[in-house]
């Protein structure tokens, strides 16, 4: 396939109007390379690479905790169809041998059709901080574990890429210097303070779950998990631009803090590509009223929207579309590993290609 005359983003950040070559799934350098010479005229339209999410739980009444495989197959479909190529399932804080469960199907399941690639699993619970769960219950949150997570870890496959920790809870820097050649470790779920949360990162952390939510405010006198992984070069921080968990001002901010370094998310739930209503996260049901999904005591839990969308909220709130797209695609391929196979338009890589217009409405996904 060749994708005629588009203005492809670059791995600089800036857009040059060329023809992009596509070989058997890989992009190519050039057409003598392309066996398969299918034109797809792009004139006029951005060609931007398939989108990584590393943290969502579900979508289109699904979710990942449910240990549904046929259900991860239809939240794999939705992503794709809305941009986002490459995913990583997230599970929530439940019980134990229901993880077990979970990530033991995840070992056996296989992609097909037109689903989204599975890049790695994040973990985003159990080993939380009880004061900070948001969304995940109490009563199955436990102190970090070496041997539980590697235990779920080879039950899926050796899939899972991230695993949320609190920095504060007894056994976190055990863990964190244990597994962080294993597993990208993501700080997050905390009321850890500056000082702590920096050890951590000095440990081998080097990602925020969610920076803003669930974690102690950035304060002049008390800077916190944020202020510490911003002064990490390291550290790439997960953000919600949905316009319901952080606040247009702070979207703003977190880019000028976190340069090059934040990862879009949309930390979705099985309420998204859905009606309102009530649905389950985790247990617990969560009430949905446009993108806003809470809990009975008002708790934000997850979000009821999908990446793409979040990309374009980012710009809508005065993100340049260079920078979002970057925090959508490159940022989180590059935070847990994976940018040498997905999120830019390089030879070499999977062909997962959005076609998009000039204001970021989804044409096409090839």
């Amino acid at each position: 396939m060749i994708i005629k005359n588009g203005l492809v983003y670059q791995e600089d950040k800036t857009f040059v109007k060329k023809d992009l070559y596509i070989n058997d799934g890989k992009i190519v350098e050039g057409p003598e390379e392309v066996t398969d010479k299918t034109e797809v005229d792009a004139t006029g339209l951005l060609v931007l690479p398939g989108l990584v999410d590393v943290h969502s739980h579900g979508a289109v009444g699904c979710d990942f905790s449910d240990g549904d495989m046929e259900g991860l197959g239809k939240i794999l479909t939705y992503e794709r169809a809305h941009g986002v190529t490459s995913y990583c399932p997230t599970s929530m804080t439940i019980d134990k041998e229901e993880l077990r469960r979970i990530f033991k199907a995840m070992g056996s399941f296989t992609e097909s059709g037109e689903m989204a690639h599975v890049a790695g699993i994040n973990m985003e619970g159990p080993f939380l901080d009880v004061n900070k769960k948001g969304a995940h219950l109490a009563e199955h949150v436990m102190k970090p574990d070496v041997d539980f997570f590697r235990e779920c870890n080879a039950a899926s496959g050796n899939k899972i890429r991230l695993v949320t920790l609190a920095p504060n809870v007894e056994g976190a820097l055990a863990f964190t210097r244990e597994l962080r050649d294993e597993v990208v470790i993501s700080l997050g779920h905390t009321a850890a303070d500056y000082e702590t949360s920096r050890q951590a990162l000095q440990a081998g952390a080097n990602h925020v779950t969610h920076l803003c939510n669930a974690m102690m405010l950035l304060e002049h006198r008390k800077p916190g998990l944020i202020g510490a992984a911003s002064e990490d070069e390291n550290c790439y921080a997960e953000l919600i631009s949905d316009g319901i968990h952080v606040h247009e001002s702070m979207v703003r901010a977190v880019f000028k803090m976190f340069p090059g370094r934040v990862v879009l998310i949309s930390d979705s739930m099985r309420a998204t590509g859905m009606e309102n209503g009530t649905y389950d996260l985790g247990g617990q049901q969560v009430t949905v009223n446009g993108k806003l999904a809470t809990l009975a005591d008002g708790t934000i839990a997850g979000s009821a929207t999908n990446l793409y969308d979040c990309m374009r909220t980012a710009v809508s709130f005065g993100i340049s579309r260079e920078e979002a797209i970057a925090a959508a695609t490159m940022n989180p391929a590059k935070s847990i590993g994976v940018y040498g196979q997905v999120g830019s338009l390089t030879p070499g890589k999977r062909a997962d290609v959005v076609l998009a217009d000039q204001d970021l409405k989804l044409v096409k996904v090839i």
